[in-house]
């Protein structure tokens, strides 16, 4: 990764593509590779747009493959929320998924992610000037497939594609909804006030979830 002297790293969104199975007891690697580094002037100044691609070989070749998008920003000195993004009315599910610092801590160290933003709440509302502690955006769209599968449990995903939206706060309660029939589903992550977090797509493949 060249220098890139912004200070605030953000989960911008991402893609997989699940092409087989992998089996408990295989021997799996991952390879990670830096795609494109895009330098870009937005409304908050200048930002960094990377992409890495990450690899999960198994026995049967590339099982899993994810294009992971990060964007580098200058850190702002106070907090100011995105405009309003109202889930829409016509939603197929929906239900609320608990939140706490607890799962946040865990979900760190389950994915190694030493980002003090999701365990240090005076780092997180006195350096980085979030009101909380910030949700990760790997576990919304973690939670957003198994909230899609759960509600169709005989089918398998091939593709899910996402982006954030907005921050989703430890305070806050979190809502996953989802509509769409057919080869595809359209699933949401948003707040209390119904405000969409992240937004995301399924497809299904053949076989079974």
């Amino acid at each position: 990764l060249p220098p890139v002297p912004l200070e605030r790293r953000m989960w911008a969104g991402g893609r997989l593509w699940f092409h087989h199975d992998l089996r408990i007891g295989d021997a799996v690697v991952r390879t990670s590779q830096i795609t494109s580094v895009e330098h870009k002037d937005g409304r908050a100044g200048p930002m960094v747009l990377v992409t890495v691609r990450h690899t999960v070989t198994g026995p049967a070749g590339a099982a899993i493959e994810e294009d992971h998008d990060i964007v580098y920003v200058n850190p702002p000195t106070s907090y100011v929320a995105p405009a309003s993004d109202p889930l829409p009315d016509d939603l197929a599910w929906q239900e609320e998924q608990p939140v706490d610092p607890v799962l946040l801590f865990r979900f760190s160290a389950l994915t190694f992610n030493a980002h003090r933003i999701h365990y240090d709440r005076p780092y997180a509302t006195e350096v980085e000037h979030y009101p909380g502690l910030v949700v990760h955006g790997p576990l919304q769209a973690l939670m957003l497939v198994q909230a899609a599968r759960r509600h169709e449990p005989q089918r398998r995903v091939a593709t899910f594609r996402y982006r954030a939206r907005r921050p989703l706060f430890d305070f806050d309660s979190w809502l996953l909804a989802g509509r769409g029939t057919g080869e595809a589903s359209e699933v949401f992550s948003a707040n209390g006030d119904a405000d969409i977090a992240m937004r995301g797509t399924l497809t299904w493949g053949a076989g079974d979830g």
